[in-house]
């Protein structure tokens, strides 16, 4: 369960919802069906300052994109679940799940997780972890939940950096 105080020192693993955190939300289509997706340089400079102080990071995605592999892959992302959803979702993974298996991996708890999530299929894995926070582009629902930091920053435009950088000042 969500812990009320945040504790930014004691997050020991980052994970991240895609579309409308990690992007801007918004699909671009080529005139041949080809889906396009845009991320902002500074979430991924954010991620890899985290990798680099020794707090790993995971993606959780419901979509199976080789777009978010590929973006993955270059950020060096020690986790990545494509396709995962909620429990709403038949068969399949859920976000909660996902996490539930990289924490046993890590021996660490949900306590020790920051997780950003902005959409309704984020909401069980929002209310585990000890550090849940969304973009102020969320869903209202995802803005209301106990507990929740809601950033200053947009998804896609700089909001994974934005709780990056205070995790690395709560661990300096």
């Amino acid at each position: 369960m969500a812990s009320s105080v945040y504790q930014l020192s004691a997050v020991k693993l980052f994970l991240t919802d895609v579309d409308g955190c990690l992007t801007d939300g918004a699909l671009y289509y080529t005139p041949e069906g080809e889906v396009m997706k845009r991320f902002c340089v500074y979430d991924g400079m954010g991620l890899v300052r985290l990798r680099e102080s020794g707090i790993p990071c995971g993606i959780l995605t419901s979509e199976k994109s080789s777009i978010v592999r590929a973006r993955a892959e270059k950020l060096h992302i020690e986790y990545l679940y494509l396709g995962v959803g909620s429990k709403e979702l038949k068969g399949g993974l859920s976000k909660l799940e996902a996490a539930k298996r990289i924490c046993a991996k890590m021996k660490i708890s949900l306590d020790d997780v920051c997780y950003v999530g902005d959409d309704l299929n984020d909401v069980d894995l929002l209310l585990a972890v000890g550090y849940p926070c969304c973009p102020p582009n969320a869903r209202v629902e995802i803005r209301a939940l106990p507990n929740i930091r809601v950033l200053h920053t947009p998804g896609g435009q700089g909001a994974i950096r934005e709780i990056a950088d205070a995790i690395l000042r709560g661990i300096k």
